[in-house]
């Protein structure tokens, strides 16, 4: 079976589901392929309405007709689901098994759907919602390159791909990737605020902010500078950038950062264990 063609149902029809589904219709995948259940009506009106994709309120019906099934459901909910699966799909075993709930291992996955499962988890972000997603994957030794090539392609849709080889390395990059569109929001508020307290009205100060932060990080996504040396061409010697710097640096901002990803990693540790 080619990848192009492979079967594919996505149980839970929230925004992700939406935004992965509609990067894969947006760059050629047949539509007719995509298969897409939730338990009320009105996400799923919206999503065949917009994208043509099949519908259902039955989870198995949906699974049953697919050769990969993404789940992406909430983690609270995700043992139930995959209880009734387990029960009403057809040899779960020759699909392959994607999930995109956070903290869930792949051990409890085959606890829930069988120890033979081939399972792929991903990690995406919130700017997945708009294209610009930062998606990290793990998969088990039962999964092949022709698997794990489908899926870059399919998550590719919403932003960038990026393979680890173990889940401690997935709870990391949950913690910069996952939980780093907080981190930089929380900047990006901040400087807002100074630029209020100064005298701008909030929407400019938004506007300033914003436009600030897309052209930093798309200056670094188009240069072979290391960030460091492109904060260093910004800084001028004694300069007013330089200034700047140096109350940032006053608080040790590397610090700052390192105890916020240890402290994400560790929640991610944690959560794993609830379930």
């Amino acid at each position: 079976m080619t990848t192009q063609h492979r079967t594919i149902a996505f149980i839970g029809a929230g925004n992700m589901t939406q935004s992965i589904v509609g990067g894969m219709v947006a760059s050629g995948y047949p539509a007719d392929a995509i298969f897409v259940s939730n338990p009320s009506t009105g996400k799923l009106e919206k999503i065949a309405a917009e994208l043509g994709v099949h519908t259902s309120q039955d989870n198995a019906e949906v699974a049953n007709k697919a050769d990969v099934i993404v789940l992406a459901v909430k983690p609270q909910l995700m043992a139930d689901v995959c209880a009734a699966l387990r029960e009403q799909v057809t040899d779960l075993t020759d699909k392959l098994i994607v999930t995109i709930a956070a903290g869930i291992r792949i051990s409890k996955y085959r606890q829930y759907l069988g120890a033979d499962i081939r399972m792929i988890r991903v990690m995406p972000n919130t700017p997945s919602l708009v294209g610009k997603g930062m998606s990290g994957l793990v998969a088990d030794d039962r999964v092949d390159d022709s698997d794990k090539r489908f899926i870059t392609t399919a998550f590719d849709g919403v932003g960038a791909t990026l393979w680890v080889s173990d889940e401690d390395e997935l709870d990391i990059l949950g913690a910069v990737a996952g939980s780093g569109p907080a981190y930089f929001f929380e900047f990006m508020a901040s400087l807002q605020k100074a630029a209020v307290a100064l005298g701008f009205d909030r929407d400019k100060a938004r506007q300033m902010v914003q436009q600030t932060a897309l052209g930093a990080a798309e200056m670094a996504i188009h240069s072979e500078l290391e960030l460091e040396d492109l904060r260093k061409q910004v800084t001028s010697k004694g300069g007013s950038t330089a200034k700047g710097i140096e109350q940032y640096q006053a608080y040790d901002i590397d610090k700052i950062s390192v105890d916020a990803v240890k402290a994400a990693v560790k929640r991610n540790q944690e959560m794993a264990e609830l379930f």
